[in-house]
């Protein structure tokens, strides 16, 4: 199977090839050059050329962050321009040279190299084309970068909606919402004003869930409102079975994560944890911000085992987005530790 990397490589050396001796074949075209000179310029240009820029592209992929194309980069991008500019000058000249102790130039050629040729003249000329090369290269990385780009979105969007599709799966369900309006319905007889609470907070579930479908982040704070209506509900199933303590650093309640994440966490604590507990248990969540990472810690009372019936499609959700929005700068573990199952993530802020 050929990878999005093998494909930019093909596409890369293609152009090179193509491109310098379709360089090479018109300068000599407009020349006054013997078939001998031409045939060696033909030759020995488009490796110069093609082993010149491929040493640049090398210093680019390094050093050039196209994202942040700030001072820096522009400055290192200008360095290295002139430097393979003076390089195809002193590789092109060593092959005059190479040229001049094997053959001999004819009348004609030395009146046109008198006429065209000198220091200034060749490097202007070598700048200039090098100058275009650069253009295209970076032509080229955009364009592939906007269509990666577009791909990414497009799955991301895919994974949002399969999100939206899991939370409604393990949280608002006709299961689901079965033994909550049931739940509602024996608290009614006991407590009429918690009811009314808890179906506004199931309401607001719902709506979330629809809202948040193609949004690729939200406040902190917006989703911690979803994790306590969440566990309202469950509570009136699990009663005292369920504990729910929480540790969230002020500073994070406005930062921005993707939906539905914490939120998925605290579902498989209750569901897959303290549900399966006789004795019930607790689940944690601890919020904090260090440096320009967001941690997230989501623990439970129990075991760490995963049912024979279980896709675990809430974690993979976790895992796929975060890879999607972040790459490897994000990371997702779930762990035993201590008689707890312990859930951690790591988002960048920047």
């Amino acid at each position: 199977m050929i990878t999005d990397n093998s494909k930019k490589e093909i596409l890369f050396w293609s152009l090179q090839f193509v491109g310098w001796y379709a360089v090479s074949s018109f300068v000599l075209i407009i020349s006054e050059f013997s078939t001998t000179l031409k045939v060696y310029s033909l030759i020995v240009g488009g490796i110069i050329g093609v082993v010149v820029t491929s040493i640049y592209r090398v210093y680019l992929k390094h050093n050039i962050d196209t994202e942040v194309f700030g001072r820096k980069s522009i400055i290192r991008l200008l360095i290295a321009f002139l430097g393979c500019s003076l390089l195809f000058y002193t590789l092109d000249s060593i092959s005059t040279e190479i040229y001049d102790l094997y053959w001999t130039r004819t009348e004609s050629e030395l009146e046109w190299i008198a006429e065209n040729t000198g220091f200034f003249y060749n490097i202007f000329d070598i700048m200039v084309t090098i100058f275009g090369w650069t253009m295209i290269y970076f032509v080229v990385k955009f364009v592939l970068e906007a269509n990666k780009n577009n791909l990414r979105n497009l799955e991301l969007n895919a994974t949002l909606r399969e999100a939206q599709l899991n939370t409604l799966k393990g949280q608002v369900n006709p299961h689901f919402m079965f033994n909550s309006l049931n739940n509602i319905r024996g608290l009614m007889l006991e407590d009429v004003e918690r009811s009314r609470d808890v179906i506004g907070k199931l309401s607001e579930m719902l709506e979330f869930a629809q809202e948040k479908n193609t949004i690729d982040a939200i406040p902190l704070n917006e989703e911690l409102e979803m994790v306590e209506n969440y566990i309202a509900l469950s509570k009136i199933q699990m009663e005292d079975r369920l504990q729910y303590v929480e540790d969230i650093d002020p500073d994070t309640r406005n930062l921005l994560i993707p939906p539905m994440i914490v939120q998925l966490l605290v579902e498989n604590a209750a569901k897959h944890g303290i549900a399966n507990l006789k004795g019930g248990g607790t689940i944690s969540l601890k919020i904090k911000k260090e440096g320009q990472d967001l941690f997230i810690n989501v623990a439970n009372t129990g075991k760490l085992r995963i049912a024979q019936d279980s896709t675990q499609l809430g974690l993979k959700n976790i895992k796929q987005r975060l890879r999607l929005l972040h790459g490897h700068k994000a990371s997702f573990s779930l762990e035993e530790v201590e008689g707890e199952v312990v859930a951690n993530i790591k988002i960048p802020l920047s």
